[in-house]
């Protein structure tokens, strides 16, 4: 049983290490921004993961504050029972546990004005577990259809070759007149020559 307690203690403790030497110092704002009223600071919260052990290091000139509110109070930018109050320019603020966090500016006007962060503390655990996000696969054009050059002997696609020999229709037929010499015996019965004029039939190709 004591070696068993021991185990559990020594994983606590190991989970502890692990999470302090992970923890991070962010400067509210970023670089490029800070504590004041001309930086979009939810939009800067919204692109970091905040995890137990992490701190929020609050930079500001003497006209500024830094107010730890309820939500009700931060929604409304109201400082009238905070919960904890910050002067002097420089400030760090550790995030013990998970959950969300409200700060405003307590200098009238400056919260209505913009001077306001939220910040959703979520366990390791749950960072962890988030995956990052997967892009859109963008659909490939379809290839266009090819119009290259066709041999000479080749039909138009779609279109049916079309033979000699497999018509229906019937063959043309060409009347040709061409006189005839009248029988030998009917010429010498008559005395006369009457040329008649047959009607053949050819067969054109």
């Amino acid at each position: 049983m004591a070696a068993t307690w021991g185990g559990f203690i020594s994983v606590v403790a190991l989970a502890v290490l692990v999470q302090v030497a992970a923890a991070a110092t962010y400067t509210v704002g970023g670089s490029e921004g800070g504590w004041d009223l001309s930086t979009d600071l939810q939009t800067w919260a919204s692109a970091q993961t905040f995890v137990p052990g992490d701190s929020l290091s609050f930079a500001y000139a003497p006209s500024h504050d830094v107010v730890e509110v309820t939500k009700a109070e931060y929604d409304a930018c109201t400082a009238s029972r905070p919960i904890q109050s910050y002067t002097g320019g420089s400030t760090v603020i550790k995030l013990s546990a998970p959950g969300k966090r409200h700060f405003i500016c307590g200098i009238a006007g400056h919260c209505t004005a913009g001077m306001k962060l939220e910040v959703d503390v979520v366990s390791a655990a749950a960072a962890a577990a988030t995956p990052p996000p997967v892009p859109t696969p963008t659909k490939p054009e379809a290839p266009a259809a090819s119009h290259g050059p066709r041999s000479p002997g080749s039909s138009p696609p779609g279109s049916a070759t079309s033979t000699g020999s497999s018509s229906s229709e019937p063959p043309a037929v060409d009347l040709v007149l061409a006189p005839v010499s009248p029988p030998p015996s009917q010429s010498a019965a008559d005395g006369i020559g009457h040329p008649k004029l047959a009607i053949g039939l050819t067969m054109g190709c």
